[in-house]
């Protein structure tokens, strides 16, 4: 394993941090009883190479099916409470500081059914635009879900396989 290929070629640096206070108001609210999304660095935002988002789960049961991903890597790191991940083979119960990695056509799944609000953060890699996967999932719980070719059209536009 060796470094990329350089992206930056100047010769003094830039001044170009993102900075993002803990009190900003979450991007996202699914209307679930207490799912919550901050979406702390795009795809947009880091030029493709990430999308980092914190995932605030309130204490009703929630979280996706098994399904894989085509062409994105998703990590989970747990920052508070009890968090299901399955990792495509058996059910863990995470907790804060676990971690898991699920490369590219890993089958997995998260569940927060501890009864407790939780907290993790969702790491995608390349940054993908999850925003709009979130966004139309928020959206179907509100408006009812459309009909199976849109739903499929969409699952598959946004590279979520259900097994």
């Amino acid at each position: 394993m060796t470094y990329p290929d350089p992206r930056y070629l100047g010769d003094g640096g830039e001044v170009n941090a993102t900075f993002r206070p803990a009190g900003h108001e979450p991007e996202l609210t699914y209307p679930n009883g207490g799912t919550v999304v901050h979406y702390l660095a795009t795809g947009a935002s880091t030029g493709g190479r990430f999308g980092l988002y914190r995932w605030d789960m309130g204490p009703n049961p929630s979280g996706p099916d098994a399904h894989f991903h085509r062409s994105i890597s998703e990590s989970f790191y747990i920052l508070s409470g009890t968090v299901r991940i399955f990792d495509g083979a058996r059910w863990i119960d995470t907790v804060p500081g676990d971690y898991v990695h699920v490369p590219e056509g890993g089958v997995h799944a998260f569940r927060n059914e501890s009864g407790e609000p939780a907290s993790m953060l969702l790491h995608f890699a390349p940054g993908a635009p999850r925003e709009g996967y979130f966004e139309g999932l928020a959206e179907f719980a509100v408006s009812g879900r459309p009909g199976e070719e849109e739903m499929t059209e969409f699952f598959i536009r946004h590279d979520t396989y259900w097994v």
